[in-house]
């Protein structure tokens, strides 16, 4: 069961981009800019994540051990790309990020997700995910500039804490898919996910529960879950907030 336009439209409030009107393009260096300042002044944590949350929210069961609550790390890269300048002015193209699409093999197969997966042993967050997009997308890492890193997501439904690192790259990447791992790449814009046409609230049920669940419909798939939660403060930070709140 789905209803149309039933999550919250996210809105930018910069003047700016006001100016240029609501579709206008949101460009790298803009939303380089924005993201450097929001990474340093702080996050916008739990509530903006829980803007795009299933409802009702799934909780850790009772007398669950902390230690033992695995860490999974994901890279949420933002890029250039498009026609909005010359191909020597990179940095005034339009703002990207890449998602992946899981195998249909895979837990969770067919869902969409950053690139990403368990901490290993030794691993620091970062470290973790930049060597996953790179076994996953084949992403090269020599260019990569991290950031810093988003509100950690706790997901009970599959016993991770995810940690959402946040890094650019200078120009639109050459990545291909991992055999078995990777079913699609999705190049997203910030344009897409800013757009309130794209943001539905969807029905799903799980263990005899039904949730409200608000996603992005972008390129034929939906963004739900904690990689939409992600991307609500990755927005957030970047100064965007959603109409309910203005």
């Amino acid at each position: 069961m789905v209803h149309a336009n039933a999550a919250p439209a996210l809105r930018v409030t910069s003047r700016a981009c006001d100016e240029a009107g609501p579709r206008a393009a949101v460009i790298f260096a803009d939303a380089l800019t924005r993201l450097e300042a929001g990474l340093l002044t702080g996050l916008p944590g739990p509530d903006a994540q829980a803007r795009l949350a299933p409802m009702p929210r799934r909780e850790w069961p009772a007398g669950v051990n902390p230690a033992r609550i695995r860490n999974a790390a994901g890279l949420l890269l933002m890029f250039p790309k498009g026609e909005t300048a010359p191909p020597f002015f990179p940095d005034r193209k339009a703002a990207h990020i890449i998602l992946t699409v899981r195998a249909d093999g895979l837990r969770h197969g067919g869902q969409v997700s950053l690139p990403g997966g368990v901490v290993d042993p030794g691993e620091t967050f970062e470290q973790a995910a930049l060597r996953e997009a790179h076994e996953e997308v084949a992403l090269a890492l020599n260019e990569v500039r991290v950031l810093g890193a988003l509100t950690p997501l706790d997901i009970p439904v599959s016993g991770f804490r995810l940690h959402p690192i946040v890094a650019t790259y200078p120009t639109r990447p050459h990545l291909t898919p991992s055999d078995g791992e990777v079913a699609r790449i999705l190049e997203v814009s910030l344009d897409e996910l800013l757009n309130p046409r794209h943001l539905v609230t969807t029905e799903r049920r799980r263990d005899g529960l039904a949730y409200a669940v608000p996603a992005f419909r972008i390129g034929g798939v939906e963004i739900w879950g904690a990689t939409a939660m992600v991307l609500a403060e990755f927005l957030a930070l970047l100064g965007w907030v959603d109409d309910s709140s203005a």
